[in-house]
């Protein structure tokens, strides 16, 4: 597939991620960590137009003056924009302007790349591809989000499933030593995967299984999120504050747990991973069984010979950069370099991950709090 192909097979991926949705649905933030699908729809639109054709195509002309106002997220370098917090509020554009906005832009950067382009263009479009495929796995966070906090909970189909975590529980042993970490060769990675660089590892041993939603449950039972003793100070506060005695979608009904899916509210299937955690409440868990969560390296070290990829696996570190790291100048240098302080790190990926950044290097981040993200937890205790 040339980059022309992947380009358009990557816009028509975020309409048909939409395409369930009721015109009010694209609209509303319930949270300030989602976003409406109108503006995912409008800022992977706004990333082509202004990183690539506002700098490189001399006869484009901008589709409207204010959408680099409404539709920047947080590029210090391109200028002002609205806060993260203000984007429920805005009903105008509408929706269809936002698929017209869309339309011309797709068509102009097709125009652009059959021109045979510099290299500069090249790779600023194969970069604005792998943002659309990110911001594709929000848009399926915050439409379950947005729909699983209406009272009815609808239904829009069987989307993004889990399987079941039915393989037998074996723990996998991992030799101390120097090993190899970080992106390597010339494919595709985001800059917080490189350098590569040599880490030391302690003796380990990583569970084949994430953890499922039943061995969850009996930590609820037994006073999970009763119990000061297993928490971070930060985790206690936050589940405190903010009433906090399940995993998000989760609700008790007539003595039974049932948890919001796509297609709708049912009651839990225990032998499903557990999803939908913060890092406080994984490391909770993980304090309670006796373990720990894995470091990146250590999940990194591993993910040769465990089954990855339903959910991302929250680690115990920090999002930092790697030795040698270099943040590139300007707006570009802004994408991963300017988070890297106060987020923690999760490794693997997810049912909603698009297959082209099925990579073990990958590094996903958000603060420790994050629920809405389709996360899990797998643990690790150290060698006897």
């Amino acid at each position: 597939m040339n980059l022309t192909e992947q380009f358009l097979k990557t816009r028509e991926k975020t309409e048909t991620i939409c395409s369930p949705l009721q015109t009010e649905d694209y609209v509303v933030q319930p949270i300030v960590d989602v976003s409406p699908p109108k503006w995912h729809l409008a800022h992977t639109t706004w990333f082509f137009e202004q990183f690539v054709l506002v700098n490189f195509d001399q006869s484009y002309k901008v589709f409207h003056p204010d959408f680099a106002f409404l539709f920047n997220s947080y590029y210090n370098n391109l200028g002002e924009r609205t806060l993260r917090h203000d984007r429920g509020f805005m009903t105008r554009p509408s929706v269809s302007v936002i698929y017209e906005y869309r339309k011309y832009v797709t068509s102009a950067i097709q125009e652009l790349l059959d021109g045979k382009p510099d290299i500069e263009v090249i790779q600023l479009v194969e970069i604005g591809i792998n943002h659309e495929q990110q911001h594709q796995e929000l848009l399926a966070y915050d439409i379950k989000y947005i729909l699983g906090t209406q009272p009815t909970f609808p239904s829009i189909g069987d989307y993004f499933g889990l399987k079941e975590e039915s393989h037998e529980q074996k723990w996998l042993s991992f030799s101390e030593g120097l090993y190899e970490i970080g992106h390597q060769g010339n494919t595709f990675c985001f800059d917080n995967e490189r350098p590569s660089h040599k880490v030391f590892i302690q003796d380990f041993q990583m569970s084949n299984k994430l953890v499922t939603k039943g061995e969850f449950l009996e930590f609820m039972e037994d006073g999970g999120y009763k119990n000061f003793n297993l928490w971070h100070d930060e985790g206690w506060h936050y589940i405190q504050n903010n009433g906090i005695d399940s995993p998000l979608h989760w609700h008790h009904k007539n003595g039974d747990w049932y948890e919001y899916q796509f297609n709708g509210l049912d009651k839990i299937n225990l032998k499903l991973p557990v999803s939908h955690i913060s890092m406080y409440e994984a490391y909770a868990y993980a304090n309670w069984k006796g373990m720990r969560l894995p470091t990146e390296f250590e999940w990194e070290v591993a993910s040769q010979q465990i089954e990855w990829g339903q959910l991302w696996e929250w680690t115990n570190s920090a999002h930092l950069p790697y030795p040698g790291f270099t943040q590139a100048k300007g707006a570009i240098g802004e994408y991963n370099g300017k988070f890297m302080l106060n987020q923690m790190i999760l490794r693997g990926a997810s049912v909603a991950t698009t297959h082209d950044h099925l990579r073990n290097t990958y590094r996903n981040f958000f603060p420790a709090s994050s629920r809405w993200a389709f996360s899990g937890i797998r643990l690790v205790k150290n060698q006897n």
